[in-house]
């Protein structure tokens, strides 16, 4: 089935399948990187990968993380997916829809992540239940520990050693020597630039103090020492780029392995982007382009630069085209397979005229091969106003009148609701499963539960927070939950609990049944000093350790309800706070 928005998949059989690599950078701008004119930051091993392939000089991803990441696994519009924000489940990727690791798996090949996630915490939602064999990483969006940070392995959390994106890193080169004999997905999404503001001491030493050359499009906004650091963490991540290429070439996979680079979205501030208009949240030329990079040695042209327009939702169809595999699924299709644009076959010259939307909240723009129509309905000329500073509407009236009707269009057919646009922290209303025998361990953060009374999240942000302010019985934590399973599940609170407020007793309850416990000790560790280069940005929290409280067993019925934890006796000024409750399966 075809979408007026995309396109037919293309395929074609190969007698030896080629690895695949993916690498995706997170808040990192089109002017992030020397390949595309930035003189500042040192990133030849990214480069490299266009050096020696191609480059897109026109490639569009969206407006923040989620939904770019649920294109590059669908093939489709974000909004098709399920997902409509990036916290408190709003990320999560329809449970119907088949991914790129879905279609690889499914043709023998061993499949990993390593990273940032941010498609789905909990089983059917998480990694290992949308086609990755295994995965490493954090599941949610924003992560605010980057050093020594505690990271999920398949399920089960355990405290690293190192800066996020080595350690990551790590995980992904060991996927790779492990399974050199057979041919393997492994996808590698990056923490950085992220905030929050750590790059290596190593790498802010050369970077601390340095003077801009180059400054972003509103220069009055841009905060220096925050494009420091961002450059400085792109310059870690080239270093990790290269430890994947070199093992690659160590082991005699260089030749038969497709490389693919890019990022989530725009910069995450106003720094040099080649005088584009916009950063991340946007849906300006700035805030939605990305690089792509793409080799394959003896397949893909060497340095070649793609003009064409293209998008995130076009790397599942041309990688599954290039690898000569089957896609797994029937759903429409929004991407289009770029494989005739990088192997000098000839492609370019039929290559039919697109539009491609950006989308997030109320805004929606459109891009052609020429113009841009913006969410206020101006319309520019990307060839003679890349920067957006003078609108042709009335210049161009039929092109306005297309690109406004296909948005109306985009609008019915995607089934995109202003409405639904409002409350981007609302807790989800999709019911989050307990009790899969296939994966029997559930993780109920903070950011996925509901505070009530006046317990509140430790920040606005809710991805890397925790409950505080438990002060009165009233106060109590809710979890929209369907067990799976019926049966005997053992709970676990990560918590911290202040001097003086040890003893307090708990109920953790679900349906009839029902779980007390007491909080036997104090626990109090200082915030963390070692995670910031610069100040936290407002609305992220500050971490500390967290200490497992084992609650005891809970006998649970299959169905749904609302898990609550709430105090039954307050003998101090407090409670504790809680950064996850954890269910596990014992039967």
């Amino acid at each position: 089935m075809v979408s007026p928005w995309g396109s037919l998949l293309a395929s074609e059989v190969r007698p030896v399948r080629p690895n695949v690599v993916v690498f995706l950078a997170d808040d990192a701008g089109w002017g992030d990187y020397e390949i595309n004119g930035n003189e500042m930051v040192k990133t030849p091993r990214i480069d490299s990968i266009g050096r020696d392939g191609v480059s897109f000089e026109r490639f569009y991803v969206c407006p923040v993380c989620s939904p770019t990441r649920a294109e590059f696994l669908t093939g489709r519009y974000y909004l098709r997916t399920g997902v409509r924000g990036v916290s408190t489940g709003q990320e999560r990727l329809n449970v119907d829809e088949k991914t790129v690791a879905d279609a690889f798996k499914a043709a023998g090949y061993a499949t990993g992540a390593f990273g940032k996630w941010h498609n789905g915490s909990q089983w059917p939602y998480h990694p290992t239940a949308r086609g990755f064999d295994e995965y490493f990483g954090h599941t949610s969006g924003h992560w605010g520990e980057y050093v020594d940070a505690p990271l999920e392995e398949n399920g089960e959390m355990v405290r690293t050693k190192g800066y996020i994106v080595d350690v990551c890193t790590d995980k992904a080169l060991e996927f790779i020597e492990r399974n050199q004999a057979k041919p393997f997905f492994c996808f590698v999404p990056f923490t950085t630039p992220h905030s929050p503001w750590k790059a290596t001491d190593e790498d802010w030493e050369r970077w601390k103090g340095r003077e801009l050359p180059q400054r972003g499009t509103d220069v009055e906004k841009e905060v220096a020492d925050e494009t420091r650091c961002a450059l400085a963490m792109v310059e870690n991540q080239d270093w990790n780029v290269g430890r994947v290429l070199d093992k690659l070439e160590a082991l005699g996979l260089s030749k038969n392995t497709i490389v693919v680079y890019f990022s989530d979205n725009g910069p995450n501030g106003h720094r040099w982007n080649g005088g584009m208009k916009g950063k991340k949240g946007g849906v300006d030329e700035g805030s939605v382009r990305s690089p792509l990079l793409v080799k394959w040695p003896e397949k893909v042209v060497k340095g070649g630069r793609v003009e064409e327009i293209a998008g995130a939702m076009d790397l599942l169809p041309t990688l599954v085209s290039m690898a000569g595999i089957k896609r797994v699924g029937d759903k429409v299709l929004d991407g289009r397979d770029l494989s005739p644009l990088m192997t000098g076959n000839g492609g370019k010259e039929a290559w039919p005229e697109r539009t491609i939307f950006s989308t997030w909240g109320r805004k929606v723009s459109a891009r052609t091969q020429r113009y841009r129509l913006d969410e206020k309905g101006q319309l520019f000329d990307m060839v003679a106003d890349p920067g957006q500073l003078v609108a042709v509407n009335d210049r161009k009236p039929e092109v306005e009148a297309k690109l406004l009707d296909e948005v109306n269009a985009g609008k019915v057919e995607m089934g995109f609701d202003e409405a639904k646009a409002a409350g981007a922290n609302a807790v989800d209303p999709r019911l989050i499963g307990v009790g899969y025998r296939e994966f029997p361990i559930t993780m109920l953060p903070a950011r996925d539960g509901e505070p009530l009374g006046a317990l509140k999240r430790s920040s606005k942000a809710p991805n890397c927070s925790y409950f505080v302010n438990w002060t009165s019985l009233d106060d109590r934590m809710v979890w929209k939950v369907e067990v799976q399973t019926a049966g005997r599940y053992e709970v676990v609170i990560d918590h911290t609990c202040a001097v003086g407020d040890e003893g307090a007793e708990v109920e953790l309850a679900l349906g009839g049944s029902r779980l007390t416990g007491k909080v036997t000790e104090a626990w109090d560790p200082p915030l963390f000093t070692n995670q910031d280069t610069l100040p936290r940005p407002d609305g992220e929290s500050s971490m500390k350790e967290f200490k497992e409280l084992k609650l005891g067993v809970m006998e649970l019925e299959k169905g749904a309800g609302d898990l609550m934890l709430r105090a039954l006796k307050i003998p101090g000024k407090g409670v504790m706070d809680v950064r996850r409750v954890t269910l596990r399966l014992m039967e």
